[in-house]
C-alpha cells in the first residue's frame, strides 16, 4: 500500500482515503469514489444576515426611546454608533477564511469527504487523492490484450 498524504486529520493511501479528524470521520475505499470534486464551502460561525437585523431593530429602538425621553443627541450617537458597527461586521465578514470542501459520490451516496480553510493543507489533500485515484484505474480489456 502506498501513502499519497500523511497528516494529522487525513490519510490518502492507495487503498483508502481515511479522515481522522473532523466532521464526520470515516474510512472510504478509493476504488469506490465517484465525481470527486472540489466546491467552495460555507465559512465559518455565525453569518451577518442573521445577526444584523435584529441589532438595528434594537438600536433604533434605543435610539427612539432615549429620543422620546429629551436626549436627541444621545439617540442619534446610539444610531450613528449602531450604523458604525454594522459596517464593521461586514467588513469581517468579508474577511473571514476561505472554505473549501472534497465532495464525492461513495457507493451511491453523496458525501463530503475533506473541509479545510487552510488553502495549502487541502490542496496538498486534494493532489494526493487525485494521485490515488488515478492509479486505482483498471486498465481496459483493450490496453491488457494490447500489452
Amino acid at each position: 500500500m502506498r501513502i499519497y498524504y500523511r497528516g494529522p486529520d487525513v490519510v490518502v493511501t492507495s487503498e483508502l482515503f481515511v479522515v481522522r479528524r473532523g466532521s464526520p470521520p470515516g474510512r472510504f475505499a478509493i476504488h469506490d469514489l465517484r465525481d470527486v470534486c472540489i466546491a467552495p464551502g460555507r465559512p465559518d460561525g455565525v453569518r451577518l444576515s442573521i445577526v444584523a437585523p435584529p441589532a438595528a431593530v434594537a438600536a433604533l429602538v434605543a435610539a427612539a426611546a432615549v429620543s422620546a425621553a429629551g436626549g436627541v443627541l444621545v439617540g442619534v450617537a446610539i444610531a450613528v454608533s449602531a450604523a458604525g458597527a454594522g459596517m464593521v461586521c461586514a467588513v469581517v465578514q468579508q474577511h473571514r477564511p476561505r472554505r473549501w470542501e472534497l465532495r464525492a459520490t461513495y457507493r451511491d451516496c453523496p458525501v463530503r469527504l475533506y473541509a479545510s480553510t487552510d488553502a495549502r493543507v487541502f490542496h496538498q489533500v486534494s493532489r494526493a487523492l487525485r494521485r490515488a485515484i488515478e492509479n486505482d484505474q483498471r486498465p481496459y480489456a483493450g490496453e491488457a490484450a494490447a500489452a
